[in-house]
């Protein structure tokens, strides 16, 4: 009889065990929740793991060291709406026009019925959510600030939406949740001009004195927390965000949903307002870098990254989250503002060994870090070459949790998957890269059509990537573009001119 009753307990043991790695191989074969995180104006020398020494990034680099590190992964563009726009639709932006940087009362510009990344991704069973900068647009006609807020991110998949509705050096300087501008008072109602100045708020220009530092280029409008803005903004009082504290709110709101959604498949798109200017870290973080409050703001974003680490890890669900983080755009130092960013910057190298940087056309303008890490499905520690870009997320994660795409959507998204993965060095044969005008890269293969213009930004001290006999580069032997092959090898650059054309005027996307 005792051992009867043993070997029944034996089996169910066994059983339950059974049962239990059932589980765990079902969830182990699940698609993962997925968070991507998009630094803002963040150079590929900007942090440890890719060479930085003067700014301490403890959590990115160990994201690295856990992960897949890319060397040669691209925004879409080398300016922050239209590698919005392109990540969000699988679509460069220069097919659509309007997708040029935005003021922050534009109109959106990505189509309520569009497939989107999230709402492929809530079609496979996700909750999406997005915090932080959006810069695509609000409403349709004009953007009513203090009623409802609509079409906008829960128009194009986002089930949950906390957001800077455009950027922080543009007004209205407000929080919008879901569709409502936060905490508003509806007796204070906002008021927003691109044009005529409205209001009688102090400006930069005509108040200066009030400024905790000065505008350098632009940025002369309403003054804000001692800010002066592009643009004019009258009301709305009670509703202005605090810069200093922008990171905390973020930040706390990406981990609530988390923590909210811990028992769901999530996809949350966390949009850091840092680097960006105005550039007003925490005061905890204040001098903890060696390159001013660029750096400092550089040690901000970085200990966002460590909060949502720590999250996934506290409750227990790192192993079945793919985590990507990168950048929307190259680096800029004096982006408009006498912010010291220029005169610490020292021997740090934010776009690191390559030209230029926001706003161009050489590496620098869309060349960016970019990790990946997804615990015993991406060997940590590794570093890939291959060629690789935001637009292509799209049609990658679709691939990932087993969505098919029409053919008309996405159509410059490449299925990149096992690269992402880490399973092979191969990534994209060729890709388009926007800033002002478009360059082609074909493997290690650049050209930079010929164009006229001014070769450096004067306002930025970066160069554009402007000549009028374009360029062609080799970057297997010359990555920081110093050595124009366009006279040597009129051939190659006449082909690559015309792949160039060709994509440009295709309605279908290439590889």
């Amino acid at each position: 009889m005792v051992r009867l009753k043993w070997l029944r307990f034996v089996l169910a043991v066994v059983g339950l065990a059974s049962i239990n790695m059932g589980d765990a191989a079902a969830q182990e074969d699940s698609p993962p929740n997925i968070v991507f995180i998009y630094a803002d104006d963040l150079g590929y020398g900007d942090i440890g793991c890719y060479g930085a020494t003067r700014i301490p990034t403890p959590n990115l680099d160990r994201l690295a060291k856990e992960g897949l590190l890319f060397r040669d992964a691209h925004s879409p563009a080398a300016t922050c709406t239209p590698s919005r726009f392109a990540l969000m639709t699988g679509q460069y932006a220069f097919r659509k026009p309007g997708t040029g940087v935005l003021p922050g009362n534009a109109d959106l510009i990505i189509e309520p019925g569009q497939l989107t990344l999230p709402l492929m991704l809530k079609r496979a069973g996700y909750i999406t959510a997005v915090v932080g900068k959006w810069h695509l647009g609000l409403g349709r006609n004009g953007c009513d600030w203090n009623g409802t807020i609509a079409p906008g991110p829960l128009e194009i998949g986002f089930d949950y939406a906390f957001i800077i509705p455009a950027t922080g050096d543009r007004v209205p300087c407000v929080y919008v949740e879901n569709h409502h501008v936060v905490g508003l008072d509806p007796n204070d109602p906002i008021q927003v001009s691109y044009g005529e100045k409205i209001g009688d708020e102090p400006t930069g220009r005509e108040h200066p004195e009030l400024l905790k530092y000065r505008f350098s280029h632009g940025h002369d409008g309403t003054i804000i927390n001692g800010i002066s803005r592009i643009g004019f903004m009258k009301g709305g009082k009670s509703a202005r965000w605090v810069d200093e504290d922008m990171a905390d709110v973020i930040t706390q709101k990406a981990v609530s949903f988390i923590e909210s959604h811990k028992d769901q498949r999530f996809f949350l798109y966390f949009a850091t307002h840092d680097i960006h200017v105005p550039r007003l870290p925490h005061p905890r973080f204040v001098g903890k870098s060696q390159c001013g409050l660029r750096g400092d703001a550089v040690v901000e974003l970085d200990w966002c990254v460590g909060q949502i680490l720590d999250t996934l890890d506290r409750l227990s669900l790192t192993n079945n989250t793919l985590v990507i983080f990168s950048s929307d755009n190259g680096p800029v130092v004096d982006d408009g503002y006498h912010d010291g960013a220029v005169e610490h910057l020292g021997d740090h190298r934010p776009s690191g060994p390559f030209r230029g940087g926001k706003y161009s056309a050489f590496e620098g303008g869309t060349r960016v870090p970019m990790i990946v890490r997804w615990p015993n499905k991406i060997a940590a520690g590794t570093k890939s070459d291959a060629l690789v870009c935001h637009i292509d997320f799209l049609a990658s994660f679709a691939a990932l949790v087993g969505q098919s795409l029409p053919e008309d959507v996405a159509i410059d998204s490449v299925n990149v998957l096992p690269a992402l993965l880490g399973k092979t060095q191969v990534g994209r044969e060729e890709l388009v890269e926007q800033a002002g005008g478009l360059a082609l890269r074909q493997g290690n293969w650049k050209y930079i059509p010929p164009r006229k213009g001014p070769a450096i930004n004067k306002n930025t001290n970066i160069e554009l990537g402007v000549d009028p006999n374009g360029f062609l580069f080799n970057l297997e032997n010359d990555p920081g573009e110093q050595n124009n092959l366009i006279s040597s090898l009129p051939d190659k650059a006449k082909a690559m001119a015309e792949r160039l054309q060709a994509i440009r005027d295709a309605k279908q996307g290439g590889p």
